[in-house]
């Protein structure tokens, strides 16, 4: 089976020996092109639309989980399927418990070339599923890409639950105030978690947006996840995280994309593909 991907690797000496490791495990995968950077990595699978990706999880910038978020949002399903997704990873430990119980595979470092063609087995079986479907009418084809996408919202959410990024003292009950900033100022209020509509993710600070002011705060998302109700706050985008109470409203603009109405704030709030199914009628 002919088959293309991409790698995205920061280190070019591992990039290099994953190449040469897939060549001699699966001879008919050409790699159309190796990234080191998340950026660079989103760029690329959108030029060449790759059938398999392997993304190192911890890569400067936009890391391997950041890129795959973006590219879930931005893949031009209308011309290509979802790309398979494999992360690649130096912690053991992690990488099992994140991935071994999901559809999407993972690959240690440095590559063991058994845990490889275990992986290469499992793409080529995934792909001649996804072959044997074409043509498929339009409503199979949203079916597959909505179980592509059920796939990549599992295997992201585990990763970040289990990266060795993470706080591993952060609080597991649900937060009830926030210590934040006001924007442009040194003043740090105590916003009741109650008040907070949304947070958004902005270069190194989160934007805390309640009805009526702006806070920042510097707590990553992931972290920030953690020490939220999941009930109460929703992720919606991989920037943006709602309270459920506040949305009034959903739209779908002419491109198909996704946008809420809050309670309280005039702006549109932007839905990611890959949390489209929270917004689906009952």
């Amino acid at each position: 089976m002919n088959s293309t991907a991409l790698i995205a690797e920061d280190e070019p000496l591992l990039a290099q020996a994953l190449k040469a490791e897939l060549a001699a495990a699966w001879p008919g995968l050409q790699v159309l092109a190796t990234a080191g950077d998340g950026r660079s990595a989103v760029r690329e699978a959108l030029r060449l639309l790759p059938q398999v990706l392997f993304f190192d999880i911890r890569m400067p910038g936009l890391d391997g989980l950041g890129a795959a978020a973006e590219l879930a949002d931005r893949w031009p399903a209308d011309e290509a399927p979802m790309p398979q997704l494999v992360f690649v990873t130096a912690y053991d430990e992690y990488a099992a418990r994140a991935f071994e119980t999901q559809a999407i595979d993972y690959v240690l470092k440095p590559v063991q070339p058994e845990r490889l063609r275990k992986t290469v087995l499992r793409l080529q079986q995934a792909l001649a599923a996804q072959q044997q479907a074409k043509p498929a009418p339009a409503a199979a084809a949203d079916e597959a890409l909505e179980r592509t996408l059920a796939q990549w919202r599992q295997v992201l959410a585990a990763a970040a639950g289990n990266g060795a990024s993470a706080s591993p003292a952060a609080s597991t009950a649900p937060l009830k105030m926030i210590a934040a900033s006001e924007a442009g100022g040194s003043t740090v209020r105590m916003v009741p978690i109650g008040e907070v509509l949304y947070f958004e993710a902005a270069d190194k600070y989160i934007r805390v947006l309640t009805a009526t002011h702006e806070y920042l705060i510097r707590t990553p998302l992931k972290q920030l996840l953690a020490q939220l109700d999941p009930e109460t706050f929703w992720q919606v985008h991989r920037a943006v995280v709602v309270r459920s109470s506040a949305i009034e409203a959903v739209h779908r603009d002419e491109a198909g994309k996704l946008h809420l109405d809050l309670r309280g704030r005039t702006e549109k709030i932007p839905v990611s593909r890959l949390y489209g199914h929270l917004f689906r009628a009952m």
